[in-house]
């Protein structure tokens, strides 16, 4: 039956298998902002709005792809840096033409291949940001600005490559800004009231790049960032994709709200809620992420974010593997998360019912650095031995647990196999896994070896006898099967 354009029909669109089995995709953000690269090493935004609240975040923001905002705080590091670099008279848009011209060396090959071996079964590839640049020759170009957009059709050429590896591609498009449809400045939460386009011909261009690109690229995932013009018939365009892809997906960030007009009423209640919740909010969710209310999602989005139980609803948690989403060439290893702590995040998240959606911020030119290769490099090589206990699975009964030696376990499942993930090498043998019952007949292996690992069970506990030794890794999987609770 065809989906209507109701919240009644759209609530009953089924979470498709393949999200929940894929666990691991790659987010990319890659703007002209990545010209200049820079942004200050203030830390992860969770803990900097902890820390400091939001108007010091955004002065210091350490998002590159927000430049063009931090360039027009007043005294922001970006404004000091543009000034000192290149002259308070070049604009922002004067990266346009050289972003450009960098942008013809990309090789969408290249990526797709790195993505393919880190384990990465999805894809979500940003084609507008806040700045209003596109990434694809769109049918609808920039009614202030023609040219703002690439000739060259990055989004349909990465499509077909992602295509040919296994992999899917979703689409993130930012509905709630485009600074050339509003370009109020954003100095603290509340600016998001004046900052969000309200006018009927951004509502219709918005939804005109989205229909555009579902016929043009069929993604199988919508993300969409900060929210969607209030006039902009969302029900409408869920309705029609779901009937066009029916394995589609759509996130959470689609919220729309009648804002009222700058300094009404209206616009002044609603800014002063957002002051008020805002950090209610981020407590709640673990992190900064969407308001609830929006129209029909699949899937939460959680930024810089870990649950703390298993949750009911399928999330994913987005993150950079520094500070920033886009390329920052300050950022070295000493910024970004360890290969090891972001192994064991990711199981972390999996057995607690989320995804992980790993951001790679490109330089200009698309070459991906090195200290980001290293980790897509760390999550293939743990993914290719340990994928079993990660692919296809579904939560158990609890997430976690731990040895008698306090060694940290996550756990999985998939048929009749239970996983249990260490998180990190047991300091003795033998391991003993505290409140696990397991039935007699079941047989104990370490994902990666052949031979099966003898076992008792010692009243509520598991008494295993550990391999000698055991591999390098920051997280060994141990399949018991089978296992029918």
């Amino acid at each position: 039956m065809p989906y209507e354009p109701t919240r009644a029909s759209l609530s009953a669109h089924p979470l498709p298998d393949w999200f929940n089995d894929a666990k691991f995709g790659i987010f990319i953000h890659w703007f002209p902002s990545a010209v200049a690269g820079w942004a200050p090493l203030s830390g992860e935004l969770t803990q900097i709005i902890k820390a400091h609240g939001f108007r010091y975040w955004l002065k210091n923001n350490p998002y590159t792809e927000w430049y063009a905002n931090s360039l027009r705080i007043p005294g922001s590091p970006v404004q000091a840096y543009h000034r000192e670099t290149y002259g308070a008279d070049f604009p922002y848009d004067g990266f346009m033409p050289l972003f450009r011209a960098a942008s013809e060396k990309w090789d969408g090959d290249a990526w797709a291949d790195a993505f393919a071996a880190a384990g990465a079964r999805y894809v979500v590839m940003g084609t507008k940001h806040h700045d209003g640049f596109l990434l694809w020759p769109s049918w609808h170009p920039n009614p202030f600005k023609p040219d703002y957009q690439l000739q060259r059709d990055v989004i349909g050429e990465l499509a077909a490559a992602v295509h040919a590896r296994g992999m899917k591609l979703g689409l993130y498009y930012s509905g709630g800004l485009d600074w050339t449809f509003n370009d109020h400045v954003l100095a603290d939460v509340d600016d998001l009231v004046a900052a969000v386009p309200q006018q009927p011909e951004y509502a219709a261009y918005a939804e005109a790049h989205w229909r555009e690109l579902i016929e043009r690229y069929e993604p199988a995932v919508l993300w969409n960032d900060i929210g969607f013009p209030y006039a902009a018939n969302l029900l409408k365009l869920f309705a029609d994709y779901y009937n066009t892809i029916p394995d589609g997906i759509v996130n959470d960030r689609f919220l729309q709200a009648n804002l009222g007009q700058p300094g009404s009423l209206r616009s002044r209640l609603i800014r002063g809620a957002i002051r008020l919740l805002m950090p209610l909010l981020m407590k709640r969710q673990g992190g900064l992420g969407s308001p609830s209310g929006g129209p029909p999602a699949d899937f939460r989005t959680p930024e810089y974010a870990a649950a703390k139980g298993i949750e009911a609803r399928k999330w994913e948690a987005c993150r950079g593997m520094g500070y920033s989403f886009g390329y920052n060439r300050l950022e070295t290893d000493e910024h970004m998360i360890a290969p090891d702590e972001l192994v064991r995040s990711f199981v972390d998240m999996v057995s607690k019912n989320g995804n992980l959606l790993l951001n790679v911020g490109p330089m200009a030119d698309g070459t991906i650095p090195e200290i980001q290769m290293r980790r897509l490099a760390a999550m293939g090589a743990w993914l290719k031995v340990n994928g079993e206990a990660i692919y296809g699975t579904r939560p158990w009964t609890r997430a976690e647990g731990q040895t008698a030696a306090g060694t940290p376990i996550r756990f999985t499942r998939r048929g009749d196999a239970l996983y249990a993930i260490l998180l990190d090498t047991p300091p003795a043998a033998p391991v003993v896994i505290r409140d696990l019952a397991l039935p007699a007949d079941a047989q104990a292996h370490l994902l990666g070896r052949a031979e099966p690992l003898r076992w008792t069970q010692q009243d509520a506990d598991i008494v295993l006898d550990a391999p000698q030794p055991w591999p390098a890794s920051p997280a060994h999987a141990l399949r018991f099967a089978p296992v029918h609770a």
